[in-house]
């Protein structure tokens, strides 16, 4: 089954005075994007994290961000010190570099400081935080569960629209097929009265290259290979479809190969019957193209 890049799922829980709550939301993007908003103190989580979510997930821009608060917390902030040390020390550098190379740095300021990142925790975050991670880890795959489940649902509503599409196609192409064959009296009549023009002034041309242009308005007027060729590409779309999986890519390189397809054929129409077919196949396709950009 094919799955939607879009999707969102949530999670909530608790352990001995803490409280969580989760939220994993998708939008489509060319490949896989991983933004984790998560406490800085819950060391570990972050990778982990990571990695069991790109085990599940092949493309999407996902934001997953996690909430802690506890009940047993005033609210109170303190200071990490061992943090706003190793910030310091590579301040005192950064400024002692800028000074050897002649650069001069605003003076910094202690609210800067105070507003980079983990300089500032919840008082109560000394405690032992092992068993509050491997809790929240623990929820991770029913949140991934529940977000597939959401994914898998949108995919199957656009598997039905683009197998609709794509059979919109074969009836398409099959109009302009008998359209082709309709005309084949008429092509090979005036074929022959171009034939009869060119030999009545042909004197002292050249019979090889009078023979390579005919066979070039021929070919041009012959739209047999781009019917076949939409046909097997409606074939190679429903097997990707049926097949299932992270097949987004492949599908999109498709829809370039449709529209390629139903290019030639209107500029090979020569008939205004022929044309409209054309437009109308190019039409569904970049309909279709809307929905593979959906499709993980």
């Amino acid at each position: 089954m094919i799955r939607s890049m879009t999707g969102f799922a949530s999670a909530s829980g608790a352990l001995e005075g803490w409280r969580w709550s989760w939220e994993l939301r998708a939008v489509n993007g060319k490949g896989l994007d991983l933004r984790l908003r998560l406490p800085d103190w819950v060391e570990g989580l972050e990778a982990a994290l990571r990695k069991q979510i790109s085990a599940e997930v092949a493309r999407g821009n996902i934001t997953c961000n996690l909430r802690i608060s506890s009940a047993e917390s005033d609210g109170s902030l303190q200071i990490n010190e061992a943090h706003v040390d190793t910030l310091l020390t590579a301040l005192h550098e950064i400024e002692a570099r800028a000074m050897d190379a002649g650069v001069s740095l605003a003076p910094s300021r202690a609210s800067d400081i105070l507003s980079m990142r983990g300089v500032l925790e919840q008082a109560d975050q000394a405690q032992d935080i092992n068993a509050l991670r491997a809790a929240l880890l623990a929820e991770v795959p029913t949140l991934l569960h529940d977000f597939n489940e959401m994914r898998a649902q949108e995919g199957a509503a656009l598997a039905v629209v683009m197998q609709e599409q794509l059979t919109e196609v074969e009836n398409r192409a099959a109009e302009a097929a008998a359209l082709a064959e309709a005309r084949k009296a008429e092509t090979a009549a005036q074929l022959r009265r171009n034939l009869a023009r060119v030999l009545d002034n042909s004197e002292g041309a050249d019979a090889d290259r009078v023979a390579q242009e005919l066979a070039l308005i021929a070919v041009k007027a012959d739209v047999t290979e781009e019917i076949d060729r939409l046909a097997a590409h409606v074939a190679a779309a429903r097997a990707l479809i049926g097949l299932g999986g992270p097949v987004g890519r492949k599908l999109d390189f498709l829809m370039q190969e449709f529209n390629r397809e139903a290019n030639t054929l209107c500029s090979k129409a020569q008939s205004t019957e022929l044309t409209t077919v054309g437009l109308a196949l190019k039409a569904v396709i970049d309909q279709m193209r809307e929905q593979v950009q959906n499709v993980e």
